[in-house]
Protein backbone atom coordinates (compact mmCIF):
# COMPACT_ATOMS: atom_id res chain seq x y z
CA UNK A 1 0.00 0.00 0.00
CA UNK A 2 1.63 3.57 -0.89
CA UNK A 3 1.54 6.53 0.86
CA UNK A 4 -1.94 7.62 2.29
CA UNK A 5 -1.38 11.43 1.94
CA UNK A 6 -1.71 11.22 -1.85
CA UNK A 7 -3.95 10.54 -4.42
CA UNK A 8 -3.66 7.66 -6.47
CA UNK A 9 -3.08 9.18 -9.71
CA UNK A 10 -1.24 6.73 -11.15
CA UNK A 11 -4.06 4.25 -12.34
CA UNK A 12 -6.06 7.58 -13.27
CA UNK A 13 -2.98 8.53 -15.49
CA UNK A 14 -3.04 5.04 -17.08
CA UNK A 15 -6.30 4.47 -17.56
CA UNK A 16 -6.71 8.16 -19.29
CA UNK A 17 -4.12 7.56 -21.82
CA UNK A 18 -5.87 4.39 -22.77
CA UNK A 19 -8.80 6.03 -23.15
CA UNK A 20 -7.33 8.37 -26.00
CA UNK A 21 -5.51 5.18 -27.71
CA UNK A 22 -8.40 2.75 -27.65
CA UNK A 23 -10.54 5.72 -28.88
CA UNK A 24 -8.45 6.37 -31.64
CA UNK A 25 -8.67 2.47 -32.44
CA UNK A 26 -12.42 2.07 -32.00
CA UNK A 27 -13.26 4.78 -34.32
CA UNK A 28 -10.71 4.20 -37.05
CA UNK A 29 -12.27 0.23 -37.70
CA UNK A 30 -15.74 2.37 -37.80
CA UNK A 31 -14.93 4.62 -40.33
CA UNK A 32 -13.21 1.49 -42.46
CA UNK A 33 -16.86 -0.57 -42.12
CA UNK A 34 -18.48 2.86 -42.84
CA UNK A 35 -16.22 3.00 -46.38
CA UNK A 36 -16.82 -0.73 -46.56
CA UNK A 37 -20.66 -0.07 -46.66
CA UNK A 38 -20.25 2.68 -49.39
CA UNK A 39 -17.31 0.56 -51.21
CA UNK A 40 -17.89 -2.91 -50.52
CA UNK A 41 -14.54 -4.20 -52.23
CA UNK A 42 -12.32 -2.49 -48.84
CA UNK A 43 -13.63 -5.82 -47.69
CA UNK A 44 -10.31 -6.94 -50.12
CA UNK A 45 -12.19 -10.61 -49.48
CA UNK A 46 -10.43 -11.56 -46.51
CA UNK A 47 -12.59 -12.72 -43.78
CA UNK A 48 -11.39 -11.14 -40.48
CA UNK A 49 -11.67 -7.74 -42.38
CA UNK A 50 -15.55 -8.08 -43.77
CA UNK A 51 -18.10 -6.18 -42.20
CA UNK A 52 -19.71 -8.69 -39.98
CA UNK A 53 -16.85 -9.65 -38.05
CA UNK A 54 -15.42 -5.63 -37.80
CA UNK A 55 -18.51 -4.30 -36.58
CA UNK A 56 -18.51 -6.26 -33.60
CA UNK A 57 -15.31 -5.30 -33.13
CA UNK A 58 -16.13 -1.46 -33.42
CA UNK A 59 -18.91 -2.06 -31.11
CA UNK A 60 -16.56 -3.54 -28.34
CA UNK A 61 -13.45 -0.49 -29.01
CA UNK A 62 -15.35 1.68 -28.51
CA UNK A 63 -18.13 1.14 -25.94
CA UNK A 64 -15.99 -0.81 -23.76
CA UNK A 65 -12.37 0.04 -24.32
CA UNK A 66 -12.80 4.08 -25.04
CA UNK A 67 -15.92 4.76 -22.96
CA UNK A 68 -14.72 2.02 -19.94
CA UNK A 69 -11.70 3.70 -19.52
CA UNK A 70 -12.55 6.65 -19.74
CA UNK A 71 -15.10 5.57 -16.79
CA UNK A 72 -12.39 3.85 -15.02
CA UNK A 73 -10.24 7.22 -15.00
CA UNK A 74 -13.08 9.51 -13.99
CA UNK A 75 -14.64 7.31 -11.19
CA UNK A 76 -11.00 6.77 -9.81
CA UNK A 77 -9.96 10.68 -9.52
CA UNK A 78 -13.70 11.77 -8.88
CA UNK A 79 -14.00 9.03 -5.99
CA UNK A 80 -10.69 10.33 -4.50
CA UNK A 81 -11.21 13.57 -4.54
CA UNK A 82 -14.73 13.52 -3.47
CA UNK A 83 -14.06 11.48 -0.74
CA UNK A 84 -10.69 12.77 0.57
CA UNK A 85 -9.17 9.94 0.73
CA UNK A 86 -6.78 7.81 -1.52
CA UNK A 87 -7.96 4.54 -3.31
CA UNK A 88 -8.38 1.95 -0.89
CA UNK A 89 -6.47 -1.00 -2.17
CA UNK A 90 -3.06 0.30 -5.07
CA UNK A 91 -3.03 -3.48 -6.07
CA UNK A 92 -6.11 -4.28 -7.42
CA UNK A 93 -6.74 -1.08 -8.92
CA UNK A 94 -3.87 -1.92 -10.66
CA UNK A 95 -5.28 -5.56 -11.68
CA UNK A 96 -8.07 -3.64 -12.72
CA UNK A 97 -6.24 -1.91 -15.16
CA UNK A 98 -4.39 -4.39 -16.38
CA UNK A 99 -7.16 -7.08 -16.25
CA UNK A 100 -9.22 -4.73 -18.48
CA UNK A 101 -6.64 -4.19 -21.11
CA UNK A 102 -6.65 -8.13 -21.20
CA UNK A 103 -10.32 -8.41 -21.63
CA UNK A 104 -9.72 -5.69 -24.52
CA UNK A 105 -6.98 -7.48 -26.07
CA UNK A 106 -8.56 -10.78 -25.93
CA UNK A 107 -11.98 -9.22 -28.10
CA UNK A 108 -9.61 -7.45 -30.65
CA UNK A 109 -8.19 -11.07 -31.42
CA UNK A 110 -11.04 -13.35 -30.50
CA UNK A 111 -14.09 -10.67 -32.78
CA UNK A 112 -12.17 -11.06 -36.08
CA UNK A 113 -11.70 -14.52 -35.75
CA UNK A 114 -15.16 -15.32 -36.22
CA UNK A 115 -14.73 -16.15 -32.23
CA UNK A 116 -18.43 -14.57 -30.49
CA UNK A 117 -21.63 -15.31 -28.95
CA UNK A 118 -23.62 -13.65 -31.41
CA UNK A 119 -25.38 -11.50 -28.63
CA UNK A 120 -25.05 -7.73 -29.59
CA UNK A 121 -22.68 -5.72 -26.87
CA UNK A 122 -21.92 -9.41 -25.24
CA UNK A 123 -20.43 -10.94 -28.06
CA UNK A 124 -17.20 -12.55 -26.24
CA UNK A 125 -16.96 -15.79 -25.40
CA UNK A 126 -17.42 -17.68 -22.11
CA UNK A 127 -13.48 -17.66 -20.71
CA UNK A 128 -13.37 -13.28 -21.26
CA UNK A 129 -16.53 -13.41 -19.71
CA UNK A 130 -15.63 -15.03 -16.66
CA UNK A 131 -12.38 -12.31 -17.07
CA UNK A 132 -14.87 -9.70 -17.55
CA UNK A 133 -16.96 -10.52 -14.01
CA UNK A 134 -13.34 -10.79 -11.97
CA UNK A 135 -12.02 -7.45 -13.07
CA UNK A 136 -15.46 -5.86 -12.44
CA UNK A 137 -15.78 -7.02 -8.87
CA UNK A 138 -12.54 -5.72 -8.24
CA UNK A 139 -13.15 -2.68 -9.62
CA UNK A 140 -16.67 -2.50 -7.03
CA UNK A 141 -14.17 -3.98 -4.39
CA UNK A 142 -11.73 -0.53 -5.15
CA UNK A 143 -14.35 1.76 -5.67
CA UNK A 144 -16.87 1.34 -2.69
CA UNK A 145 -14.12 0.27 -0.53
CA UNK A 146 -12.96 4.06 -1.29
CA UNK A 147 -16.51 5.41 -0.13
CA UNK A 148 -16.28 3.55 2.81
CA UNK A 149 -12.97 5.06 3.95
CA UNK A 150 -14.58 8.50 2.92
CA UNK A 151 -13.29 11.67 5.18
CA UNK A 152 -16.73 13.42 5.17
CA UNK A 153 -20.10 11.81 5.72
CA UNK A 154 -21.81 13.35 2.62
CA UNK A 155 -21.41 11.05 -0.91
CA UNK A 156 -21.55 13.32 -3.45
CA UNK A 157 -23.78 12.56 -6.20
CA UNK A 158 -21.44 11.60 -9.34
CA UNK A 159 -20.52 8.81 -6.60
CA UNK A 160 -24.52 7.68 -6.61
CA UNK A 161 -24.35 7.72 -10.22
CA UNK A 162 -20.42 5.69 -10.90
CA UNK A 163 -21.48 3.08 -7.86
CA UNK A 164 -25.24 2.26 -9.64
CA UNK A 165 -23.55 1.60 -12.84
CA UNK A 166 -20.87 -0.34 -11.43
CA UNK A 167 -23.53 -2.60 -9.46
CA UNK A 168 -25.91 -2.64 -12.27
CA UNK A 169 -23.74 -3.44 -14.89
CA UNK A 170 -22.11 -6.82 -12.96
CA UNK A 171 -25.34 -8.10 -12.69
CA UNK A 172 -26.25 -7.21 -16.34
CA UNK A 173 -23.29 -9.14 -17.20
CA UNK A 174 -23.56 -12.20 -15.39
CA UNK A 175 -27.07 -12.48 -16.16
CA UNK A 176 -26.82 -12.28 -19.68
CA UNK A 177 -23.48 -14.07 -19.97
CA UNK A 178 -24.58 -17.40 -18.57
CA UNK A 179 -23.58 -20.20 -20.62
CA UNK A 180 -22.38 -23.49 -20.98
CA UNK A 181 -19.35 -23.92 -22.35
CA UNK A 182 -18.61 -26.80 -25.17
CA UNK A 183 -15.54 -26.17 -26.04
CA UNK A 184 -12.44 -23.27 -24.87
CA UNK A 185 -13.74 -20.76 -27.09
CA UNK A 186 -17.41 -22.00 -27.97
CA UNK A 187 -20.60 -21.67 -25.73
CA UNK A 188 -23.98 -21.89 -26.15
CA UNK A 189 -26.49 -19.47 -23.89
CA UNK A 190 -28.48 -21.03 -21.10
CA UNK A 191 -31.73 -19.18 -22.60
CA UNK A 192 -33.32 -20.08 -25.47
CA UNK A 193 -35.75 -18.27 -28.27
CA UNK A 194 -37.73 -15.08 -27.08
CA UNK A 195 -36.73 -15.89 -23.32
CA UNK A 196 -33.05 -15.04 -24.95
CA UNK A 197 -34.69 -12.21 -26.11
CA UNK A 198 -35.58 -10.67 -23.30
CA UNK A 199 -32.53 -11.22 -21.91
CA UNK A 200 -29.98 -9.98 -24.45
CA UNK A 201 -32.11 -6.88 -24.65
CA UNK A 202 -32.65 -6.44 -20.96
CA UNK A 203 -28.79 -6.29 -20.95
CA UNK A 204 -28.14 -4.38 -24.40
CA UNK A 205 -30.23 -1.37 -23.26
CA UNK A 206 -29.06 -1.33 -20.23
CA UNK A 207 -25.57 -1.56 -21.68
CA UNK A 208 -26.87 1.83 -22.77
CA UNK A 209 -28.62 2.75 -20.17
CA UNK A 210 -26.47 2.25 -17.10
CA UNK A 211 -22.87 1.87 -18.98
CA UNK A 212 -23.05 4.42 -21.37
CA UNK A 213 -25.54 6.92 -19.38
CA UNK A 214 -25.33 6.74 -15.93
CA UNK A 215 -21.76 6.34 -15.56
CA UNK A 216 -20.92 9.40 -17.89
CA UNK A 217 -23.80 11.66 -15.79
CA UNK A 218 -21.39 10.78 -12.95
CA UNK A 219 -18.46 12.79 -14.89
CA UNK A 220 -21.34 15.44 -16.04
CA UNK A 221 -21.87 15.76 -12.14
CA UNK A 222 -18.39 16.26 -11.18
CA UNK A 223 -16.56 17.69 -13.87
CA UNK A 224 -19.13 20.15 -15.08
CA UNK A 225 -19.16 22.05 -12.31
CA UNK A 226 -15.54 21.83 -11.50
CA UNK A 227 -14.83 23.66 -15.44
CA UNK A 228 -17.34 26.80 -15.06
CA UNK A 229 -15.94 26.89 -10.99
CA UNK A 230 -19.70 27.24 -9.84
CA UNK A 231 -22.13 24.35 -7.65
CA UNK A 232 -24.39 21.86 -9.73
CA UNK A 233 -27.06 24.37 -10.41
CA UNK A 234 -29.88 21.77 -8.16
CA UNK A 235 -28.56 19.36 -5.87
CA UNK A 236 -32.07 18.40 -4.68
CA UNK A 237 -33.10 17.54 -8.45
CA UNK A 238 -29.64 15.44 -9.17
CA UNK A 239 -31.15 13.52 -6.21
CA UNK A 240 -34.61 12.92 -8.15
CA UNK A 241 -32.74 12.54 -11.83
CA UNK A 242 -30.77 10.05 -9.83
CA UNK A 243 -33.71 7.84 -8.55
CA UNK A 244 -36.24 8.41 -11.18
CA UNK A 245 -33.50 7.51 -13.71
CA UNK A 246 -31.95 3.94 -12.42
CA UNK A 247 -35.81 2.57 -11.69
CA UNK A 248 -36.91 3.53 -15.08
CA UNK A 249 -34.36 2.85 -17.73
CA UNK A 250 -33.97 -0.89 -16.20
CA UNK A 251 -37.66 -1.41 -17.47
CA UNK A 252 -36.79 -0.38 -21.31
CA UNK A 253 -35.38 -3.47 -22.63
CA UNK A 254 -38.32 -4.61 -24.63
CA UNK A 255 -39.03 -1.94 -26.81
CA UNK A 256 -36.11 -3.22 -29.38
CA UNK A 257 -38.26 -6.14 -29.48
CA UNK A 258 -41.42 -4.46 -30.89
CA UNK A 259 -43.16 -6.99 -33.04
CA UNK A 260 -41.39 -9.72 -32.29
CA UNK A 261 -42.63 -13.26 -30.43
CA UNK A 262 -42.30 -11.22 -26.93
CA UNK A 263 -45.73 -11.03 -25.48
CA UNK A 264 -47.28 -7.69 -26.07
CA UNK A 265 -47.78 -6.49 -22.37
CA UNK A 266 -44.52 -6.45 -22.45
CA UNK A 267 -43.57 -4.51 -25.53
CA UNK A 268 -46.36 -2.19 -24.34
CA UNK A 269 -44.45 -1.70 -20.62
CA UNK A 270 -41.00 -1.05 -22.92
CA UNK A 271 -42.36 1.74 -24.26
CA UNK A 272 -44.15 3.27 -21.55
CA UNK A 273 -41.06 2.49 -19.47
CA UNK A 274 -39.18 4.99 -22.47
CA UNK A 275 -41.28 7.33 -22.43
CA UNK A 276 -41.19 8.15 -18.72
CA UNK A 277 -37.92 8.03 -19.16
CA UNK A 278 -37.94 11.29 -20.67
CA UNK A 279 -38.67 13.53 -18.04
CA UNK A 280 -35.76 12.18 -15.54
CA UNK A 281 -33.48 12.31 -18.17
CA UNK A 282 -34.18 15.91 -19.62
CA UNK A 283 -34.66 16.97 -15.38
CA UNK A 284 -30.55 15.88 -15.80
CA UNK A 285 -29.77 17.39 -18.51
CA UNK A 286 -31.09 20.47 -17.56
CA UNK A 287 -29.38 20.66 -14.42
CA UNK A 288 -26.09 20.22 -16.32
CA UNK A 289 -27.08 23.02 -18.43
CA UNK A 290 -28.28 25.49 -15.74
CA UNK A 291 -24.88 24.75 -13.72
CA UNK A 292 -23.58 27.55 -16.13
CA UNK A 293 -25.98 30.39 -14.62
CA UNK A 294 -24.36 33.18 -14.19
CA UNK A 295 -21.34 31.77 -16.25
CA UNK A 296 -22.60 31.79 -19.81
CA UNK A 297 -20.18 33.74 -20.89
CA UNK A 298 -17.28 31.47 -20.11
CA UNK A 299 -18.32 29.48 -22.92
CA UNK A 300 -16.77 32.25 -25.18
CA UNK A 301 -13.44 31.66 -23.83
CA UNK A 302 -13.48 27.91 -23.11
CA UNK A 303 -13.74 25.27 -25.64
CA UNK A 304 -13.69 22.60 -23.04
CA UNK A 305 -16.30 23.61 -21.52
CA UNK A 306 -18.14 24.18 -24.95
CA UNK A 307 -17.28 20.58 -25.24
CA UNK A 308 -19.09 19.42 -22.65
CA UNK A 309 -21.94 21.75 -22.84
CA UNK A 310 -22.61 20.46 -26.06
CA UNK A 311 -22.33 16.74 -25.04
CA UNK A 312 -25.17 17.47 -22.46
CA UNK A 313 -27.26 19.13 -25.35
CA UNK A 314 -26.20 15.79 -27.41
CA UNK A 315 -27.48 14.20 -24.69
CA UNK A 316 -30.64 15.62 -24.24
CA UNK A 317 -31.62 14.98 -27.78
CA UNK A 318 -30.71 11.12 -27.83
CA UNK A 319 -32.80 10.96 -24.61
CA UNK A 320 -36.00 12.98 -26.24
CA UNK A 321 -35.34 10.84 -29.99
CA UNK A 322 -34.75 6.81 -28.23
CA UNK A 323 -38.26 7.55 -26.29
CA UNK A 324 -40.01 8.93 -29.72
CA UNK A 325 -38.66 5.57 -31.31
CA UNK A 326 -39.97 3.08 -29.13
CA UNK A 327 -43.42 4.40 -29.44
CA UNK A 328 -44.92 1.23 -31.66
CA UNK A 329 -45.99 3.34 -34.38
CA UNK A 330 -42.99 5.03 -34.91
CA UNK A 331 -41.02 1.80 -34.27
CA UNK A 332 -42.69 0.24 -37.10
CA UNK A 333 -40.94 2.73 -39.32
CA UNK A 334 -37.76 3.23 -38.04
CA UNK A 335 -37.11 -0.41 -36.67
CA UNK A 336 -33.97 -2.08 -38.52
CA UNK A 337 -33.42 1.15 -40.65
CA UNK A 338 -30.09 3.59 -40.21
CA UNK A 339 -32.27 5.44 -38.39
CA UNK A 340 -31.44 3.21 -35.25
CA UNK A 341 -27.86 3.95 -36.49
CA UNK A 342 -28.06 7.65 -36.75
CA UNK A 343 -29.33 7.96 -33.07
CA UNK A 344 -27.38 5.60 -31.60
CA UNK A 345 -24.24 7.44 -32.78
CA UNK A 346 -25.72 11.12 -31.66
CA UNK A 347 -25.52 9.53 -28.06
CA UNK A 348 -22.21 7.69 -28.64
CA UNK A 349 -19.98 10.37 -30.46
CA UNK A 350 -22.19 13.68 -29.34
CA UNK A 351 -22.49 12.48 -25.74
CA UNK A 352 -20.20 9.68 -24.50
CA UNK A 353 -17.46 10.89 -26.33
CA UNK A 354 -17.57 14.66 -25.89
CA UNK A 355 -18.37 14.51 -22.34
CA UNK A 356 -15.28 11.95 -22.18
CA UNK A 357 -13.02 14.40 -23.82
CA UNK A 358 -14.40 17.22 -22.19
CA UNK A 359 -12.85 15.41 -18.83
CA UNK A 360 -9.66 14.27 -20.21
CA UNK A 361 -8.88 18.05 -21.07
CA UNK A 362 -9.84 18.96 -17.34
CA UNK A 363 -8.20 15.83 -16.02
CA UNK A 364 -4.56 15.66 -17.94
CA UNK A 365 -3.51 19.19 -16.95
CA UNK A 366 -3.93 18.29 -13.28
CA UNK A 367 -2.40 14.68 -13.50
CA UNK A 368 0.96 16.66 -14.91
CA UNK A 369 0.94 19.49 -13.41
CA UNK A 370 0.99 21.33 -16.92
CA UNK A 371 -1.28 24.10 -18.63
CA UNK A 372 -3.06 22.59 -21.40
CA UNK A 373 -0.84 23.10 -24.66
CA UNK A 374 -2.95 24.58 -27.25
CA UNK A 375 -6.71 26.07 -26.83
CA UNK A 376 -6.67 26.50 -30.29
CA UNK A 377 -6.06 23.08 -30.92
CA UNK A 378 -9.36 22.03 -28.72
CA UNK A 379 -11.42 24.81 -30.78
CA UNK A 380 -10.29 22.52 -33.81
CA UNK A 381 -11.12 19.03 -32.33
CA UNK A 382 -14.65 20.76 -31.62
CA UNK A 383 -15.56 21.96 -34.71
CA UNK A 384 -14.36 19.61 -36.90
CA UNK A 385 -16.16 16.33 -34.46
CA UNK A 386 -18.88 18.51 -34.54
CA UNK A 387 -19.41 19.25 -38.20
CA UNK A 388 -18.38 15.06 -38.42
CA UNK A 389 -20.89 14.27 -35.85
CA UNK A 390 -23.75 16.75 -37.52
CA UNK A 391 -22.69 15.02 -41.15
CA UNK A 392 -23.21 11.68 -39.34
CA UNK A 393 -26.46 11.79 -37.84
CA UNK A 394 -28.28 13.66 -40.36
CA UNK A 395 -27.21 10.99 -42.97
CA UNK A 396 -28.46 8.28 -41.11
CA UNK A 397 -31.84 10.16 -40.28
CA UNK A 398 -32.57 10.39 -43.82
CA UNK A 399 -31.52 7.48 -45.24
CA UNK A 400 -33.27 5.93 -42.54
CA UNK A 401 -36.56 7.21 -43.00
CA UNK A 402 -36.27 6.95 -46.71
CA UNK A 403 -35.62 3.22 -46.21
CA UNK A 404 -38.75 2.63 -43.97
CA UNK A 405 -40.50 4.26 -46.24
CA UNK A 406 -39.41 2.39 -49.65
CA UNK A 407 -39.74 -0.78 -47.87
CA UNK A 408 -43.22 -0.09 -46.80
CA UNK A 409 -44.22 1.34 -50.14
CA UNK A 410 -46.75 -1.02 -51.98
CA UNK A 411 -48.52 -0.86 -55.29
CA UNK A 412 -52.52 -1.01 -55.80
CA UNK A 413 -52.17 -4.19 -56.33
CA UNK A 414 -50.71 -5.31 -53.04
CA UNK A 415 -47.00 -5.65 -54.31
CA UNK A 416 -44.15 -3.65 -53.48
CA UNK A 417 -42.68 -0.50 -54.88
CA UNK A 418 -39.64 -1.20 -54.45
CA UNK A 419 -37.29 -4.00 -54.35
CA UNK A 420 -34.78 -4.38 -51.33
CA UNK A 421 -31.62 -4.21 -53.59
CA UNK A 422 -33.37 -0.42 -54.62
CA UNK A 423 -33.25 0.47 -50.98
CA UNK A 424 -29.64 -0.20 -50.90
CA UNK A 425 -28.84 1.67 -53.79
CA UNK A 426 -30.60 4.91 -53.00
CA UNK A 427 -28.50 4.19 -49.53
CA UNK A 428 -25.33 4.88 -51.42
CA UNK A 429 -24.51 8.81 -51.13
CA UNK A 430 -25.80 8.79 -47.43
CA UNK A 431 -23.45 5.81 -46.83
CA UNK A 432 -20.61 8.31 -48.30
CA UNK A 433 -21.71 11.33 -46.34
CA UNK A 434 -21.62 9.10 -43.29
CA UNK A 435 -17.98 7.54 -44.11
CA UNK A 436 -17.18 11.23 -43.84
CA UNK A 437 -18.69 12.10 -40.96
CA UNK A 438 -16.93 9.37 -39.21
CA UNK A 439 -13.69 10.40 -40.99
CA UNK A 440 -13.88 13.81 -39.09
CA UNK A 441 -14.51 12.93 -35.98
CA UNK A 442 -11.46 10.37 -36.10
CA UNK A 443 -9.78 13.60 -37.38
CA UNK A 444 -10.94 15.59 -34.80
CA UNK A 445 -9.52 13.01 -31.88
CA UNK A 446 -6.58 12.55 -33.42
CA UNK A 447 -5.88 16.45 -32.88
CA UNK A 448 -7.02 15.97 -29.31
CA UNK A 449 -4.24 13.09 -29.05
CA UNK A 450 -1.60 15.55 -30.40
CA UNK A 451 -2.70 18.08 -27.77
CA UNK A 452 -2.65 15.87 -24.89
CA UNK A 453 0.99 14.55 -25.89
CA UNK A 454 2.32 18.01 -26.11
CA UNK A 455 0.91 18.82 -22.53
CA UNK A 456 2.42 15.91 -21.22
CA UNK A 457 5.52 15.09 -23.28
CA UNK A 458 8.53 15.14 -20.85
CA UNK A 459 6.03 16.53 -17.55
CA UNK A 460 6.72 14.44 -14.55
CA UNK A 461 3.65 12.66 -13.29
CA UNK A 462 2.05 14.43 -10.16
CA UNK A 463 1.51 13.21 -7.02
CA UNK A 464 -1.27 15.30 -5.53
CA UNK A 465 -1.90 15.72 -1.71
CA UNK A 466 -4.91 14.09 -0.34
CA UNK A 467 -6.79 17.82 0.61
CA UNK A 468 -8.59 18.15 3.68
CA UNK A 469 -12.71 18.26 3.47
CA UNK A 470 -12.58 22.19 4.06
CA UNK A 471 -9.74 22.67 0.83
CA UNK A 472 -10.87 19.78 -1.68
CA UNK A 473 -12.63 20.12 -4.11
Amino acid sequence: MSDSTTYNYRVVRQFAVMTLVWGVVGMAVGVLIAAQLAWPALNFDIPWLTFGRLRPLHTNAVIFAFGGSALFASSYYVVQRTCHTRLNDDRIAAFTFWGWQLVIVAAAITLPLGITQSKEYAELEWPIDILIAVVWVAYAYVFFGTIARRKVKHIYVANWFYGAFIITIAVLHIVNSMAVPVTLLKSYSMYAGVQDAMVQWWYGHNAVGFFLTAGFLGMMYYFVPKQVNRPVYSYRLSIVHFWALVFTYIWAGPHHLHYTALPEWTQSLGMVMSLILLAPSWGGMINGVMTLSGAWHKLRTDPVLRLMIVSISFYGMSTFEGPMMSIKTVNALSHYTDWTIGHVHSGALGWVAFISQGCLYHMFPRLYGRELYSLKLVEVHFWVSTIGIVFYITAMWVAGIMQGLMWRAVNDDGTLTYSFVESVQAMHPFYIIRFLGGALFLIGSIVMCYNIYRTVAGAKPVDAPVLAPAMAG
